[in-house]
């Protein structure tokens, strides 16, 4: 698929005080992309559109060049102690998608251009951690790749974390845009990961993303770059023979993934999970999903900070759970199974 490119860009006045937010006003100009000004990148008001639908697949195509002024960096995911903020919103249109409610009524995308300031926070808290590896999430609120060929905030990220000891970087995505990050000097510090699933999914819920072999073979490429590679197999959903359709996901991925792309692999998985404020934000937004969101034939899982969402029964995540795992087996006996939830 093509890369993005905003429709309409607002700037922080402040984001202009930083290298990359001059670059990037000159960039867009050069692009002849409509470029507004706007008090802070929290605050963007008249997103075109004559409904709430339209401003909201208007927002999709909106990006916000800010600063990020809080620097206390985020530690609610399995797969990192921290998250680091480089950007916030997605292009994609994914509708289990959980930025749905935790964005609400921004869904537009934000990049940050204060970088140095961001690496300073990052710098501290690996200092702070002494000699215990210190990961960060890059992904946690957008996917990153997909809008880094514009930015290219992620391989500055990628090159920063490259020169520490003890810093990790990890991020996922469902683009394939990745030439530009094949050179950059990560030293191993950075494990890639690809999301992917079943071709039902994909092709159901996922509109607005690369498809599955556009992601493999991108995953090819960094694996060839010597990145450390991953894959999250999320959302796991139980749509009509997801046994099959899991497989074949697995067949594929073994047969089209290049022998090199094999070693020092991980798996994540994450079972379809929902809140009632997103279900509603969901149907709203995309009124037409066949995404299965009834609360009564789920179990409500208490999370943190006394907020829960619903899953799978025992009786179902149970035997999804050991299906998947054994088919990671079965295709890649030497990967790591980093967590199910």
């Amino acid at each position: 698929m093509k890369p993005f490119s905003p429709q309409l860009v607002y700037f922080e006045p402040g984001a202009l005080n930083y290298p990359l937010g001059k670059t990037l006003k000159e960039k867009f100009e050069k692009m002849d992309v409509e470029i507004r000004e706007t008090t802070s990148h929290n605050q963007v008001r008249n997103i075109p559109g004559e409904n709430d639908l339209q401003k909201y697949r208007n927002a999709k195509s909106t990006l916000v060049v800010g600063v990020r002024k809080t620097l206390k960096f985020d530690t609610s995911k399995p797969s990192a102690e921290y998250a680091i903020p480089l950007a916030t919103g997605c292009m994609g249109h994914c509708h289990y998608c959980y930025l749905q409610t935790t964005l609400g009524d921004k869904p537009y995308i934000r990049t940050y251009v204060n970088l140095d300031e961001i690496f300073d926070a990052a710098d501290k808290y690996i200092e702070e951690r002494g000699t215990e590896i210190t990961r960060f999430e890059a992904a946690c609120t957008s996917d990153i790749v997909g809008i880094d060929h514009l930015t290219h905030s992620l391989k500055k990220t990628i090159e920063h974390i490259g020169r520490t000891d003890n810093g990790r970087l990890r991020f996922v995505t469902k683009y394939n845009h990745v030439d530009h990050l094949l050179d950059a000097k990560h030293n191993g510090n950075t494990r890639f990961r690809f999301s992917v699933n079943s071709d039902h999914v994909i092709k159901s819920f996922e509109p607005g993303t690369s498809s599955f072999l556009e992601r493999i073979e991108a995953a090819g490429k960094v694996a060839k770059a010597d990145y450390p590679l991953g894959f999250i197999v999320a959302p796991l959903i139980l749509h009509d023979d997801w046994e099959k359709g899991y497989l074949d996901l697995f067949e594929r991925l073994e047969a089209t993934l290049p022998h090199y792309a094999k070693k020092d692999l991980t798996f994540e998985m994450i079972q379809h999970r929902f809140t009632k404020t997103a279900k509603r934000v969901i149907q709203k937004r995309y009124p037409k999903t066949k995404l299965e969101m009834n609360e009564e034939e789920r179990k409500y899982k208490w999370g943190r900070y006394g907020r829960g969402k619903y899953v799978y029964k025992d009786e179902e995540a149970g035997p999804l759970k050991e299906t998947i795992q054994t088919y990671i087996e079965r295709f890649f006996p030497e990967a790591k199974i980093e967590y199910f939830t």
